[in-house]
């Protein structure tokens, strides 16, 4: 199923005047018209619903278990920005493994809190209007996760950041960082410039870990929610339920 024919079959959770005048705009099929004017209302607002729902179910279970960001290279959370400069050394010191602990931990602390994301993503959906809908499909390619940032994201963070604290705290990600920063400023001697930059980081910089790795656990999460949603608009063929195939099926004909 291509985009045309999506975009015809979430246009019936519009009003009636809206479907007839989208239908005959978008469609030259007759037997598509109607067989999309044939489904109940109610069958296909429930079936656009299944769709997102399913889109973003898929999401959080890409990322929601052991390896999900870690081996994830588009989602993968890295060292933050201002503390690259102590990485480089770190590795050029071969230190490697204190840097890839930070890493992981950090990974492994996002890929446990993402599952909390269904029952809000879950609300989002459900509370979804009909003018949520037409925004939805009057908007770019991505409108379906603009909604969805715009509607979960405060909530998500408020749920993931007790999560993330708690295994931070568990894997030992706050003293992985500061073994991490020790490490750089015991090579000030050693390493001129650079051990120079690490001392005054250990001593100045303050980096909230829990925060930052938050912020990178929603911007994964969305990016994959971003990629579903290019998915269901190009093909949403992923039938798994009684009302998708009857919905996207009868559109197809």
């Amino acid at each position: 199923m291509n985009v045309k024919t999506f975009v015809i079959l979430a246009s019936l959770t519009l009003a009636p005047v809206v479907h007839a005048d989208l239908l005959s705009t978008l469609t030259s099929s007759p037997a598509a018209q109607a067989a999309a004017a044939a489904l109940p209302q109610d069958q296909v607002v429930q079936g656009l619903k299944e769709a997102l729902s399913k889109g973003v179910q898929n999401a959080i279970a890409q990322l929601g278990h052991d390896g999900g960001f870690l081996t994830n290279v588009s989602v993968k959370i890295a060292i933050p920005d201002k503390l690259k400069s102590v990485e480089k050394g770190l590795r050029a010191a071969k230190q490697d493994t204190l840097a890839d602990a930070f890493i992981t931990t950090m990974n492994h602390a996002a890929e446990q809190a993402v599952p909390e994301a269904a029952v809000v993503f879950g609300d989002a959906v459900t509370s979804m209007s009909i003018d949520d809908a037409k925004s939805i499909l009057s908007g770019s390619t991505n409108a379906a996760t603009l909604y969805f940032q715009k509607k979960t994201r405060a909530a998500l963070q408020a749920k993931f950041l007790p999560i993330i604290k708690a295994a931070t705290d568990k894997a030992g990600t706050t003293a992985a960082y500061k073994k991490f920063m020790s490490k750089a400023g015991d090579y000030t001697s050693s390493f001129g410039s650079f051990g120079t930059l690490a001392g005054n980081l250990t001593k100045t910089e303050s980096l909230d870990v829990d925060a930052y790795v938050t912020g990178k656990a929603l911007d994964g999460l969305f990016k994959m929610v971003a990629n579903e949603e290019a998915a269901i608009r190009k093909d949403p063929a992923a039938r798994t339920t009684d009302v998708l195939q009857k919905v996207f099926g009868a559109v197809a004909k």
